[in-house]
């Protein structure tokens, strides 16, 4: 499988490339800033990304904020030029990492009124920003996955994380970089998770 990974240079990024050039994925690698090793593209503008998403299978969205405290909209602005991008290169399969933090969860009383409002004061920038991506990707039109974490952690893979679809997975507080990675990867070849929210978390 041809796949273009955008935010290549995060962590979780770095992880998708990683283990999509172990199984045998030819990977185009997008990043911002020159390394010697990837593709430089501005995700900001789709005739700059376009070029090196033509001819893909599917492409993967890892692009994060580091304004956890200032009004952003990167992951909305630069998940419009992805679409923009993809519709003029016809392809049509798009997997992009959100958040399961912003969800609500209506079985779990601590995380619902305790938890929750806590966080969702402190991230309400980021996470506004991920909620408004997330529209987008629904209204696009693809066939897109949102892929929901919770807390990342460096930790190692190991294929035990659990799922749940169109909901947060219950007590889930975090997951490896490395198995977010392996479900974005399962993800792209999963029919079944076209047009689906998937949370993940140990």
């Amino acid at each position: 499988m041809k796949i273009t990974v955008l935010g290549a240079s995060g962590g979780t990024g770095t992880k998708v490339v990683e283990l999509a050039r172990e199984a045998g994925h030819e990977v185009t690698a997008i990043v911002r800033t020159r390394n010697g090793r990837d593709t430089v593209a501005d995700v900001m503008d789709p005739d700059s990304i376009g070029p090196h998403l033509a001819g893909a299978d599917a492409v993967v969205s890892a692009i994060g904020t580091r304004a956890a405290r200032k009004p952003t909209s990167v992951q909305t602005d630069s998940t419009k030029s992805v679409i923009t991008a993809m519709r003029a290169h016809d392809v049509r399969r798009l997997v992009v990492v959100s958040n399961s933090g912003m969800v609500t969860d209506g079985d779990d009383p601590f995380s619902r009124y305790l938890v929750k409002p806590i966080l969702r004061q402190v991230l309400k920038h980021p996470w506004g920003d991920m909620a408004r991506m997330e529209d987008v990707v629904r209204a696009s039109g693809l066939e897109w996955t949102i892929v929901r974490p919770p807390q990342l952690t460096d930790g190692p893979r190991t294929d035990a994380f659990r799922t749940a679809v169109d909901t947060n997975v219950r007590g889930g507080m975090r997951v490896s970089r490395a198995d977010l990675a392996s479900l974005v990867l399962r993800c792209l070849v999963d029919p079944g998770s076209v047009g689906r929210a998937i949370s993940v978390a140990d």
